[in-house]
């Protein structure tokens, strides 16, 4: 553990901020996204949707050092001169003493948010609409790139903390500790404060408030929030995660009654492998759609030494996610985003001459279930790829992000810069991507 010599103080009086009441929203106005029967809606039409990651798009915007609007709107450009629609995007990060998490950040302890990467946001969402797509923004993260929920719990418990990776603390004990976040009043209070703050946000950009822009397809709770590491503590602290998720759902609802709500979920990945936890993660009313995520190297389902060789491996695991994941929706009678996929280069390379064959064809396969869904009718609406780092490229030989880099990629700072990121030369991944889209739409 790791203490800061100040403690913080105030807690208690921070639990008391409390939850608003949830409301039955009414129906929401024209042109947003809606969820019924099972599918995504834009209008009368069913919502289908190429997507992509772009967890940088607020820092691209912001008219500061660290930003570069110019480099924004060539990205968003190429996004959707691909076909691309639909952009996942990080909507709060805190500043953190987390090793590898982002700096600035949206917020610090306090109440005084950084206006200027809001303004980011702004734009962000003002040149999306100017290209007719969609956002879903994440107000916190499970992970620690981002400062997340360990920073929540940093300021609310006297300082104390663990690094993900820290030798010291190895897996699985960084998401097991994570896991007190869910039933800390202190951290979700003030985590409440800024959804409500930025749900209310009025866009600088528009002058039109964030509940009223259909450009906002959905609210998501959190980057891939997780109950815990171990089936002692995440199974025992199930009951506060589904609280967290059912309560902050309602308070998103009885601020914004236009736009739809989702987890953030890897689905049953990031709940214990147990179907269970996805159902009753889901069932709430105010959570409009399931989400799945698919990681073939971080989950073992490839060598990365030998992508050729076990391929087939990851190819059959997808497949099967897949498949579970789609009889969850059925289930739920709800909608399906396969919203997080990525794959390597090959031979492990980080650089942005190696190829992408395997990933490639890993990239067909969820396309494949997309078009397959939309054929037979399905829940499956669409995919978000991870990630897309455009014209992004390593600023150093070690491919490691380091403090005040600006040349973001689609890869987080805790990750080498090139491991997933679909750059704008990558010509075989955009004509893929670029087909996909054309099948949708057709």
């Amino acid at each position: 553990m790791i203490t800061r010599r100040k403690a913080l103080g105030g807690a208690a009086g921070l639990a008391g901020l409390g939850l608003a009441g949830g409301c039955t929203p009414s129906r929401p106005g024209a042109g947003f996204i809606t969820a019924t029967d099972g599918k995504l809606w834009n209008g009368a039409a069913p919502y289908r949707f190429v997507g992509a990651n772009l967890w940088f798009g607020a820092y691209l915007g912001a008219r500061t050092a660290y930003g570069d609007p110019a480099r924004l709107t060539r990205e968003l450009d190429r996004l959707a001169g691909a076909g691309v629609r639909n952009l996942r995007v990080l909507g709060g990060s805190e500043l953190s003493p987390l090793t590898n998490s982002i700096t600035p950040a949206f917020r610090t302890e306090s109440d005084a948010y950084n206006e200027d990467l809001l303004k980011g946001l702004d734009l962000l969402l003002a040149e999306m609409a100017a290209r007719d797509m969609r956002a879903v923004i994440y107000l916190t993260n499970f992970w620690e790139w981002s400062g997340g929920m360990m920073t929540y719990l940093y300021w609310t418990n006297g300082g104390r903390y663990i690094n993900m990776n820290d030798p010291a603390h190895p897996w699985p004990q960084f998401p097991d500790f994570n896991a007190a976040f869910y039933q800390s009043k202190a951290a979700i209070a003030l985590y409440h404060h800024y959804v409500r703050a930025l749900v209310g946000r009025t866009n600088s950009v528009t002058g039109r408030a964030y509940a009223d822009d259909p450009t906002i397809m959905s609210w998501q709770l959190a980057n891939e929030p997780r109950p815990g590491g171990t089936d002692a503590i995440g199974g025992a602290n199930l009951p506060n995660f589904y609280a967290w998720i059912n309560e902050t759902a309602a308070l998103i609802k009885s601020l914004d009654a236009n736009h739809l709500v989702s987890t953030g979920s890897e689905g049953v990945r990031g709940c214990m492998e147990r179907s269970d936890c996805v159902i009753a993660s889901h069932e709430g009313p105010n959570i409009d759609y399931l989400t799945a995520h698919i990681w073939p190297q971080n989950w073992s389902w490839i060598d990365p030494r030998d992508i050729e060789g076990t391929f087939a491996n990851a190819e059959a695991h997808t497949r099967a996610y897949i498949t579970e994941h789609l009889t969850l929706a059925q289930q739920l009678g709800k909608p399906l985003v396969i919203e997080e996929f990525g794959f390597p280069r090959e031979a492990e390379s980080f650089d942005a001459s190696a190829p992408t064959t395997h990933r490639d064809r890993f990239y067909k396969i969820i396309y494949d279930a997309v078009e397959e869904s939309v054929a037979q009718n399905g829940p499956l609406a669409g995919s978000n790829f991870w990630a897309w780092g455009g014209e992004g490229r390593a600023a150093h030989a070690d491919w490691r992000f380091a403090v005040g880099d600006t040349a973001y990629m689609g890869d987080p700072p805790h990750e080498p810069q090139g491991w997933y990121s679909v750059l704008d030369g990558d010509e075989s991944t955009l004509a893929l991507i670029s087909a996909h889209a054309d099948a949708l739409r057709a």
